[in-house]
């Protein structure tokens, strides 16, 4: 399942790491992991139940009956990348539709803006397109910090990956 929160990219993955080991090892509620991730981070509330989403959708943790744990593995760069872009909604997208040459973050949403749901529109018709001009812009960070994608002064490219 692609799932939707993607929370404002940091500098570096530190900021990721940090939120992996505020979901604890032994299973929480969800109420207790996204406090946690928030105390942790220096976020809010809703702003930690985002990073505990985004950790559940790169495979750092898992949903259990529970509630939520840490995933023990060690993830390399590729595996966050694949599943940033097998498991983030829009990421795939966004990556497809960059090129060789350089895009700027509001191309990238043009052409990315036929994939937004319906729905979204409908729900929100005056706010959808900033909200989502927001979220292309999250993906784009979040692809170069996983080497999925390169910024250049003129935008952002594609970065190949052998399969």
């Amino acid at each position: 399942m692609r799932r939707k929160p993607v929370p404002p990219a940091p500098d570096a993955l530190d900021r990721l790491w940090d939120a992996h080991r505020a979901v604890p090892l032994i299973p929480g509620s969800e109420d207790d992991c996204c406090g946690r991730v928030a105390t942790r981070l220096d976020v809010t509330p809703d702003e930690g139940r985002d990073w505990l989403v985004f950790c559940q959708s790169l495979g750092l943790a898992r949903e259990v009956s529970r509630g939520f744990e840490r995933v023990r593995d060690d993830p390399d760069q590729d595996d966050l990348r694949r599943a940033f872009e097998e498991n983030v909604f829009g990421a795939r997208e966004v990556l497809d539709a960059l090129n060789d040459e350089p895009m700027s973050a509001d191309a990238v949403f043009e052409a990315f803006a036929p994939t937004v749901p319906n729905w979204e529109r409908h729900r929100d018709p005056e706010g959808w397109e900033s909200r989502w001009r927001d979220r292309v812009a999250r993906l784009l960070d979040w692809a170069v910090l996983f080497d999925a994608a390169a910024r250049t002064s003129d935008g952002y490219v594609a970065v190949e990956h052998s399969a």
